[in-house]
């Protein structure tokens, strides 16, 4: 846990729950869509390129076709592997992560709000539901790609209070990223650095959301 006081004395009650989606509510790895490749032309691919930060612009709002020209420019031979990545997408995503769907029950059972906040794609984002069903259950999400922004960005935190009329002194903000929890600290959220679904259930009875 990062950042969550526990003086129930002093602090507004907390009767809003902030998710990221991905590895909090659905599990993900880069290497899902290329199964059946040599995992040391994946490594390459990934290193080479750089990958994961150019998949931080993605989530940004870049197109993906702007990436494939640029790896194509500059790495020909892993233009393929950005195809691959895109069309087997949904192999990426492993499913619910094991307790978050439970959780999410259990919160809006009680009454809280929920809501999502989550680096990624716009051009993909359309496979979150299906692997991870809960995430139907959010009122809203902020999607990085949609808006041209993402975490860590405090901007992005802030058109999300913004959007759904949040009041962030009553807001938790759960994220498995730690540069994330502190800029949504930052920006006067709640935040708690997720591990485990039970780990996160006890932070959110702390909090007062769950008895």
């Amino acid at each position: 846990m990062t950042g969550t006081a526990h003086d129930s004395a002093t602090r507004p009650q907390v009767d809003t729950v902030l998710y990221d989606l991905g590895n909090v509510l659905v599990g993900w790895d880069p290497y899902g869509p290329f199964v059946g490749l040599d995992r040391a032309e994946v490594d390459r691919f990934f290193d080479e390129t750089d990958f994961l930060a150019h998949n931080h612009e993605q989530d940004a709002g870049r197109p993906w076709a702007e990436l494939r020209a640029l790896v194509a420019a500059s790495w020909p031979q892993h233009a393929h592997l950005v195809d691959r990545y895109v069309d087997g997408f949904a192999a990426s995503l492993t499913g619910p992560v094991p307790g978050s769907a439970e959780i999410v029950d259990e919160l809006a059972a009680s009454g809280a709000r929920l809501y999502g906040l989550t680096n990624w794609s716009a051009e993909l984002f359309h496979h979150a539901v299906p692997a991870a069903p809960a995430i139907g259950r959010l009122e809203g999400i902020v999607v990085s790609g949609e808006v041209g922004l993402a975490k860590p960005a405090p901007e992005i935190f802030r058109l999300t209070v913004e959007t759904f009329g949040l009041d962030p002194a009553r807001t938790v903000f759960v994220d498995d990223s730690l540069p994330n929890v502190r800029s949504a600290q930052d920006v006067g959220l709640h935040a708690v650095h997720f591990t485990t679904s039970a780990a996160l259930r006890d932070e959110l009875v702390a909090l007062g959301l769950l008895g």
